[in-house]
């Protein structure tokens, strides 16, 4: 960075912590003040719903931007890179993953936990406008962030400025309130209410976080009550394999040694897939992979699939294909009802120690509280 780039992000993280504190202190002392209420209520709407969209991207957005205007005034606060052809255009980017990024990992990852948010998909365009809002999937969303910044912009003061960044961090604070989550595990189970649990919890859209914490959360019970590994590992969601170094989704440990690799699939098994982790699971020297794939094997490729299986067999290795539902069936018969109380208690600790998603940390809670 530029003297002047280290400039800018050193006044944004001054700016935001000194704001920060103020605002806390008198929520807590119960005299803060809502800025925007009663006569901006719809504004203060739309940064609620900025703060808490589906679209993990844009509850890094108004944060980013309002501060930067806070701190300078000449820039323009729809602006996402310094490329966008308009007076005022900056890197927001810097500011969203050096100061707002590091801000959330304090507050209990309260925005979503994301460690770049600024270069995922959404945000890939020089600025929160219209002109922009054809690429975007969350429309309404989007619309939303357009509107928060109009207003900035539009009345141009530093006061009014001020009273929209107040009033972010004032929802941010209240969102913390549901950041920190229990997991009220029951003290017994039955099998079908396990099962029940697990495919209600698994069939919502998460990228592959939730079937694969509760994958590595099976074989954490797996390893505790028969000691068949010592250590279960599971990489990040969409951190590719040779990235992390680690030849699947879990690798399953003894004595050092990864004795089981386990590919999450929440789609059909498919040929170029399991060539993929068949030879990176042989120059390991690991002869066990189990892929747990819910749609099964892909149907143009299962004589080929299958042959392939076959013929490692002959090699020295071991490929299994199953869904997860039919594999931890048998799993949980044999925990009986302490060890699936165990797995449900390690499903929780994984969400938590992944730093998944809110919404999933809550909805997996709120699955607990109801049984």
């Amino acid at each position: 960075m530029t003297e002047k780039e280290t400039t800018f992000v050193e006044q944004c993280k001054e700016f935001l912590r000194s704001e920060w504190e103020v605002v806390v202190a008198s929520l807590e002392a119960g005299v803060f003040c809502d800025p925007l209420l009663p006569e901006n209520e719809a504004l203060r709407d739309h940064i609620v719903a900025c703060l808490t969209s589906q679209t993990k991207s844009y509850r890094y957005v108004l944060p980013t931007q309002v501060l930067c205007k806070c701190v300078d005034p000449s820039v323009d606060s729809h602006s996402l890179q310094a490329g966008y052809d308009q007076p005022g255009a900056f890197d927001a980017r810097t500011i969203a993953h050096k100061v707002i990024v590091p801000f959330d990992q304090e507050s209990h990852r309260v925005l979503g936990g994301s460690p770049e948010p600024y270069v995922n998909n959404p945000l890939r365009c020089p600025a929160v406008t219209a002109r922009y809002r054809t690429q975007q999937k969350n429309r309404e969303d989007w619309d939303r962030l357009i509107a928060v910044l109009d207003v900035v912009e539009e009345a141009g003061t530093e006061e009014l400025t001020r009273n929209v960044f107040d009033q972010i961090l004032a929802e941010i604070y209240r969102l913390l309130a549901g950041v920190r989550v229990a997991y009220p595990t029951p003290n017994r189970i039955s099998l079908a209410q396990t099962m029940d649990m697990v495919k209600e919890f698994t069939g919502a859209r998460s990228g592959g976080d939730r079937a694969e914490a509760v994958c590595t959360a099976l074989f954490r019970a797996i390893a505790c009550e028969f000691g068949l590994f010592d250590e279960i590992l599971r990489q990040k969601v969409n951190v590719a394999d040779s990235t992390s170094g680690m030849g699947a989704d879990v690798e399953c440990r003894l004595h050092g040694v990864v004795v089981l690799l386990v590919e999450v699939k929440d789609r059909a098994l498919t040929m170029t897939q399991l060539d993929s982790k068949l030879d990176g699971a042989r120059a390991r020297r690991i002869s066990e992979i189990l892929f747990l794939v819910e749609q099964g094997i892909s149907r143009e490729d299962r004589p080929e699939v299958q042959e392939r299986i076959k013929n490692e067999f002959g090699s020295g290795q071991n490929a299994y294909v199953s869904s997860f539902e039919d594999f931890s069936r048998g799993v949980l018969i044999l925990l009986g009802e302490k060890g699936r109380v165990r797995f449900l208690s390690f499903v929780g600790e994984e969400l938590e120690r992944a730093g998944s998603d809110i919404t999933h940390r809550r909805a997996w809670a709120q699955l607990l509280k109801s049984t």
